[in-house]
């Protein structure tokens, strides 16, 4: 059924987290001095390399996430991707709420995303509410 709500919310949910990643992957590409300033604050090497090639890896699940035919392999990447961002949060005893589970907050809305808009997903993985 296309052009249900449940699949429009998807695709908004899904619009939402491409937008962030592409933000947090463009500024690491750059990279800008709050990231560098960051990567030091989280204990990661503060060369510009090092962001950017955080950065490509973000874009890259980012990117096929964007993409039905790869968004399934996409969505694995990112939530890797932001398991090491919540990993890292923890390490350094950042605050619970705000930083520490913002990667899960940003996996739960892909995730939840990808849900609505795929229909095979969602055959594979039927809500059962009994």
């Amino acid at each position: 059924m296309k052009g249900s709500v449940g699949q429009i919310a998807g695709y908004a949910m899904s619009g939402l987290v491409v937008a962030f990643m592409l933000f947090d992957g463009i500024i690491k590409l750059i990279p800008m001095d709050v990231v560098i300033k960051t990567q030091a604050e989280l204990g990661y090497p503060t060369s510009p390399g090092m962001a950017r090639f955080i950065g490509m890896i973000g874009l890259t699940s980012t990117l096929l996430y964007a993409f039905p035919r790869t968004s399934l392999l996409g969505a694995v990447l990112m939530t890797g991707y932001l398991g090491g961002a919540i990993t890292t949060h923890l390490r350094v005893g950042n605050p619970l709420f705000t930083h520490i589970l913002f990667g899960a907050y940003i996996g739960l809305i892909a995730w939840g995303g990808l849900y609505l808009r795929d229909p095979q997903l969602r055959a594979l993985l039927p809500l059962r509410l009994q």
